[in-house]
């Protein structure tokens, strides 16, 4: 990573700040984008301990700001090499009783706040590769298993987090040609938003190895956005504690085929059995 220019967004805390503090170690110079004041506290702490950083606040789903992000790295380094996007909240209610606040919040923050970023970034390298120049570029994405799994109250968050998992799949295949790669992770690890819901798993260890402390994501997250990893995109990794797993999305499975058009009768046996030949689905966290 010495000397690749990398934004981390939501990097105030928790994650994003491990993110970037570990980016920082391994020598890349680091925009730290967070909302509010906890963006320099970060960067301050890469610049105490050597490295080059500089903070930059706002709303990452705000479409104005997001290509004032991607500007501001360009112009203070010259170059951009890889944006990790890790900004995120969480609204937590029954889907029954959740409000349209609820929902349109968690989804402009968490997942357009993923695509306004990547896209200006990608702008940004689409032109450098049309002008002849080589592109080794990485987007890492923050997916979570909720939007793998689905969390029951979480419905918001979840719906979010799924889109972010397929978004980052169809970027990695239309933006290939660019020089771009597109990854992302599910986290396991203790946070500001999972200690408020999991707080009883989430406490550290007296002793010994803190498999939930959010530093051990970051490793992960620093390889993918290394030039040595432009061979992998498109994929999501589960990781956590000294863990990390390949996780598989929606495949074609088994099938029954007519060369007619079903009639409503037939059907209630032939998926019966369609059914009993699939694979059960993973379950819903919580259900």
């Amino acid at each position: 990573m010495t000397d690749r220019v990398v934004i981390v967004t939501g990097a105030g805390q928790g994650l994003g700040r491990e993110h970037a503090l570990a980016f920082g170690r391994h020598g890349a110079r680091v925009v730290v984008n967070d909302i509010g004041g906890a963006a320099e506290g970060t960067a301050k702490e890469i610049r105490a301990a050597g490295g080059i950083a500089f903070a930059s606040s706002g709303d990452v789903s705000d479409w104005g700001y997001a290509q004032s992000l991607v500007e501001q790295a360009v112009a203070e380094f010259g170059v951009l090499h890889a944006l990790v996007n890790n900004a995120g909240i969480n609204r937590d209610r029954m889907l029954v009783n959740m409000s349209e606040a609820e929902w349109d919040t968690v989804l402009r923050v968490d997942l357009k706040g993923h695509f306004a970023p990547m896209r200006h970034a990608a702008a940004y390298w689409r032109d450098l590769a049309k002008s002849g120049q080589r592109v080794a570029a990485r987007v890492v994405n923050t997916s979570s298993g909720a939007g793998l799994m689905g969390s029951v109250g979480q419905g918001n968050y979840a719906a979010a987090k799924a889109g972010i998992a397929a978004l980052t799949i169809n970027a990695s295949a239309e933006w290939a040609r660019y020089g771009i790669t597109v990854n992302a992770v599910a986290p396991n690890a203790r946070t500001p938003m999972t200690e408020a819901v999991f707080a009883d798993k989430m406490r550290a260890p007296e002793s010994g190895f803190d498999a939930m402390h959010p530093g051990n994501v970051s490793p992960l997250v620093v390889w993918l956005a290394s030039e040595e990893a432009g061979d992998v995109s498109g994929r999501m990794f589960e990781v956590g504690g000294g863990e990390i797993s390949v996780a598989d999305g929606w495949q074609h499975g088994p099938k029954v085929v007519k060369d007619r058009r079903w009639e409503v009768a037939e059907l209630g046996a032939a998926l019966r059995e369609l059914l009993a030949s699939a694979p059960r689905p993973a379950p819903v966290y919580g259900a």
